[in-house]
């Protein structure tokens, strides 16, 4: 029975199990406690200058057992406006509320518009099968896409591992699985055999040694 194509198909992530309740507060809140933390202060300390309360920096700091998240780490980039943060997206959810279209709310926020229309399609709420877009949720889903290091495709891609395999094994079939011999490539000790001169040197030369008449 052919399944029935659904709008979240358009998102181009694979069906995720939930690994749990979004964070209350995202990536750039958390950017100066973890900045803090790496100067030297305490958690406490760290949570006053980032703008929660203690209990929340000690919560972070229990979480991560004393060292920040991947993204999160003094060496990694600090936010930047060249990506949407969470302000941007929650007036996206409200623009989309309002019916609005992906170019008004391009103008709207100084955007290109190719930038939103991926962010509706990335980042939206495919849990129902929709493309519903919520502001929290779509913050959640870049903050886990920022996370490094990240697996490689060819180690959690098995079709595609072994057809990269093939490939570079010469192993090359019809769509019907009729193999076909590869061709007899004569190795040279060099990818593309010795270097010829060239032409525009040897030019170049000859005007170099042309007399000067004045």
């Amino acid at each position: 029975m052919k399944r029935k194509k659904l709008k979240s198909d358009r998102s181009l992530r694979a069906k995720l199990r939930s690994p749990g309740r979004p964070p209350v507060l995202h990536r750039a809140e958390r950017w100066p406690f973890w900045k803090a933390i790496a100067q030297g202060h305490s958690s406490e300390d760290a949570a006053a200058m980032a703008g929660v309360s203690p209990a929340v920096g000690n919560r972070w700091f229990r979480q991560c057992g004393g060292m920040p998240p991947s993204n999160l780490a003094p060496s990694a980039a600090e936010p930047s406006g060249r990506y949407l943060d969470f302000a941007e997206r929650e007036q996206i959810a409200l623009a989309r509320a309002r019916g609005e279209g992906v170019r008004e709310i391009a103008r709207q926020l100084g955007r290109s518009p190719s930038t939103i229309s991926r962010e509706l399609r990335r980042n939206a709420a495919t849990r129902g099968g929709g493309l519903e877009y919520r502001a929290h949720t779509a913050q959640w889903h870049a903050d886990r896409a920022a996370m490094r290091p990240k697996p490689a495709k060819l180690l959690t891609n098995p079709i595609l591992r072994e057809y990269v395999q093939d490939r570079l094994a010469g192993n090359i079939a019809t769509p019907g699985g009729k193999s076909i011999a590869g061709p007899q490539v004569e190795w040279k000790g060099r990818r593309h055999g010795p270097r010829q001169a060239r032409r525009w040197s040897h030019r170049l030369g000859a005007r170099s040694r042309s007399p000067i008449v004045c």
